[in-house]
């Protein structure tokens, strides 16, 4: 009997090695695996180094293959053996950093998980090579351009970068069959007109105005099929579909247009998720594409499908609304009603990023990450004016107070109800009621 049992348990953890992983399991993998231990945007050259020293030392291959600009080593991670050759490279732009992360995950998971079968089949089908931060000057900075002050993702044609130079010559010596350009969109991005956050949106690159289709197009349309799906069961309603004009300067699409069709991927935010959460949705992403690439799994999904995903949308979503404000003018002493929306500046993860004022008025077709109704108090800005484009830090005031508003330092000699200072309460947290 107990031989029997013992049997079974090999059988049964033999199955388990042969068995691709499921979305829940690759899910679990990151969870209990993932070596990225930092918040993506507080990444820096210096941490990218020590993060592939790690990969060295379990045996990738990590080569230095050029130079930025202001000299810093730019590097490709190589793994796998086969003939299908997968090329993916991250933060070319300076502060759109979270695939940076998912690729050393990525790469960590399948050296030392050789042994299943699962990853067997990919290491014999795929070579996979990724250069993880292509602009390490802007990384360093947080900036979006390189230090000459160019978006190297505007370089594909004049080539006055180093670090687009080096991603052609890169292209032009491997011929790569598919491509993963790897971004981070705007946080306020909507999946369509739901309201949702778009967190995750695909392209399907094309290489020319007309959108001339090809086979490559076609499997990259049916493995974005087959990535929205797989991504449906973590962030259901939050993926969306990226523009698709044509931009005749954009790497994407002369990657497309020199034999490689492209697949984009921009990550951007969900309410109540860190940004490990969304490096984690990207290590599942990247898995679920490299299986179905090494075992040609993607030819069963319909590329049509790729066409319901919705449009990305901008203008309507702010991240923090007070509805029905009572402005108060501090010169004229005027009450005036109206809606405050918010925006945040993108900041690195250890600062706090400051709210500036986006919209004012009767904001009914914006959704606001966070709303409250301000109906019941006065509001006036603490450091600049009520305008758009000024502070968002703001003093509020209840409205059955008397206030003279003509003090010079009004703070100090009306104490306020409540502060909002880079979009956090510094006095009267819960005091203006939350609408949602």
């Amino acid at each position: 009997m107990k031989q029997s049992c013992f049997l079974l348990m090999l059988l049964a953890a033999s199955m388990m090695n042969n068995v691709a992983q499921s979305p829940t399991e690759l899910a679990e993998i990151w969870d209990k695996e993932h070596v990225t231990n930092k918040f993506p945007s507080n990444i820096r050259h210096a941490e990218l180094k020590s993060y592939l020293d790690r990969l060295r030392s379990i045996g990738l291959k990590v080569d230095e293959v050029g130079k930025s600009f202001a000299n810093r080593e730019i590097y490709q991670v190589e793994w796998g053996k086969g003939p299908k050759r997968v090329f993916l490279w991250s933060q070319m732009h300076g502060d759109e950093p979270t695939a940076t992360s998912a690729l050393i995950d990525m790469f960590t998971v399948l050296q030392k998980h050789r042994g299943k079968e699962w990853v067997k089949r990919i290491e014999r089908e795929l070579t996979i090579r990724a250069v993880p931060m292509l602009n390490p000057d802007g990384a360093e900075l947080y900036v979006r351009r390189n230090l000459q002050g160019i978006d190297i993702n505007r370089d594909a044609r004049d080539l006055k970068t180093p670090e687009a130079q080096l991603l052609k010559q890169l292209r032009d010596a491997w011929s790569p069959e598919i491509g993963f350009n790897l971004h981070n969109q705007n946080e306020l991005t909507a999946a369509g007109s739901t309201g949702q956050q778009a967190t995750i949106s695909f392209l399907a690159v094309y290489g020319d105005e007309a959108k001339t289709e090809s086979e490559g197009m076609l499997r990259n349309k049916r493995l974005i099929v087959l990535l929205a799906e797989t991504l449906r069961q973590f962030i259901p309603g939050h993926i969306s579909r990226y523009s698709d004009e044509y931009t005749a300067t954009a790497f994407g699409d002369n990657f497309s247009a020199w034999g490689t069709p492209v697949i984009l991927i921009e990550t951007g935010a969900l309410q109540g998720k860190d940004e490990m959460f969304l490096v984690k949705m990207n290590f599942i992403a990247f898995l679920t594409a490299m299986r179905a690439i090494a075992d040609g799994s993607e030819k069963q999904a319909d590329p049509q499908r790729y066409y319901d995903l919705p449009n990305n949308s901008s203008g309507s979503l702010l991240h923090i609304i007070f509805r029905d404000a009572n402005l108060a003018d501090r010169q004229t002493g005027e009450i005036s009603a109206s809606d405050i929306g918010l925006a945040f500046e993108r900041r690195r993860a250890q600062f706090s990023a400051p709210a500036t004022i986006r919209r004012l008025g009767a904001l009914s077709s914006v959704v606001g990450l966070t709303e409250y109704d301000a109906s019941g108090f006065y509001v006036v800005g603490r450091v600049q004016p009520i305008k758009p484009g000024n502070s968002g830090d703001l003093l509020f005031y209840k409205k059955d107070r008397k206030i003279d508003w003509s003090i010079p330092d009004l703070e100090k000699q009306s104490e306020p109800d409540a502060i909002l200072s880079f979009g956090k309460w510094l006095k009267g947290e819960g005091v203006v009621p939350l609408k949602k």
